[in-house]
């Protein structure tokens, strides 16, 4: 199976000479990161079986959030903190798309427009949800940044998980229909008009067209169900990087074909790429160094800690299936692979360093 990093590995310094001046520097470690991910470059271990003589090396991750060898345990991970935060009740998917004439002001500014996408969606949903007409309260929302298309084109967007209700002035829970969360259209009109305000007080108005204003913006809305099935839904957008491995087909002739997933129908097709479209193309959704692509709002903001007592006044008789650990269970034993032979945990006899600066 042909891999991103061995894509890299053979073209990024070409890649990397052709556009050193355009290349951000996110870019560039995004690169080398891919390329370096499980090599000797970032040093390792070397394990021993005692019983059949195998030696395995096992070498460091990149740990670079765009690298897609260093996600899936993550997301894992993440996943198994936010049953903390659940709600026993529905819950409702929005999403958010920053329309075509905007994206390629976007793509240049990017932590200045991810920044206005995530704020002007926010505020737009909460003014909405106090209307007594509608939720009528507070409510809760995580929103999750995402940036590409099934085929990797530019298409900025975020998604926000809300349970179905919100609290009251009287700290009350008002739950929603279960099909049922907030009017669209209005919630469009509203999101365009602040996100047009915001960006009124940037210099980045001017280089925008006047028709965007103009045009209607995309807001959807869903039921997703309980909190479980929910989260599960949201997860993959938080670690997914824009192309995994296993949908690379074919690497020849200085060429990228992959698979991918027609929104419409759900069947699988493939688009071949030059290897240098194929890496801009991925490359353009690699986010801002220490840019936040996950966050929190109203009722989950980290301000708040109301999640507990919120649950205990939804259902009081619930108990979570979900139980955070304490400190001293999360201590573990040294690790120790198994071997591919015997199965028996192997030794450690050598520890490999980093060849290069970069963290292990």
């Amino acid at each position: 199976m042909v891999t991103l990093a061995e894509i890299v590995s053979q073209v990024g310094r070409a890649y990397r000479n052709q556009f050193a001046t355009e290349l951000l520097p996110s870019h560039r470690q995004a690169l080398r990161s891919i390329e370096q991910c499980r090599t000797p470059s970032l040093g390792g271990h070397v394990y021993r079986c005692d019983g059949c003589d195998v030696t395995h090396y096992q070498y460091h991750s990149c740990r670079n959030r765009h690298c897609p060898q260093c996600q899936f345990q993550a997301g894992e991970q993440w996943l198994e903190r936010q049953h903390a935060r659940l709600l026993p009740t529905h819950y409702f998917m929005l999403t958010f798309t920053l329309p075509e004439p905007l994206r390629a002001v976007a793509r240049a500014n990017q932590r200045l427009l991810y920044n206005l996408l995530f704020r002007c969606a926010a505020r737009a949903t909460q003014q909405l949800a106090q209307d007594e007409r509608l939720v009528g309260g507070q409510i809760g929302m995580i929103g999750v940044l995402h940036t590409w298309g099934r085929n990797l084109v530019y298409h900025p967007h975020v998604h926000f998980l809300v349970p179905g209700g919100g609290l009251d002035a009287d700290y009350q829970w008002r739950a929603t229909s279960h099909n049922f969360f907030l009017p669209v259209k209005a919630l469009s009109k509203l999101f365009r008009a602040k996100f047009r305000d915001a960006l009124q007080k940037t210099p980045l108005f001017t280089a925008v067209p006047t028709s965007v204003w103009h045009c209607d913006w995309v807001v959807h809305s869903q039921p997703v169900g309980l909190g479980q099935h929910a989260l599960k839904y949201l997860a993959p957008y938080i670690f997914r990087v824009a192309l995994s491995n296993r949908r690379i087909v074919k690497f020849e002739n200085n060429k990228v074909t992959f698979r991918y997933r027609k929104s419409d129908t759900g069947q699988w097709r493939t688009c071949t790429l030059t290897v240098f479209e194929f890496l801009r193309r991925f490359l353009q959704h690699v986010l801002p160094k220490g840019f936040v692509k996950v966050r929190y709002y109203g009722l989950f903001a980290p301000a708040k800690r109301e999640q507990l007592t919120l649950s205990h006044q939804l259902q009081p008789s619930l108990t979570s299936p979900y139980h955070m650990p304490k400190k001293s269970d999360l201590a573990r034993s040294p690790y120790r692979p198994l071997c591919a032979i015997c199965k028996q945990p192997m030794g450690l006899v050598q520890t490999l360093h980093s060849q290069t600066r970069s963290p292990p």
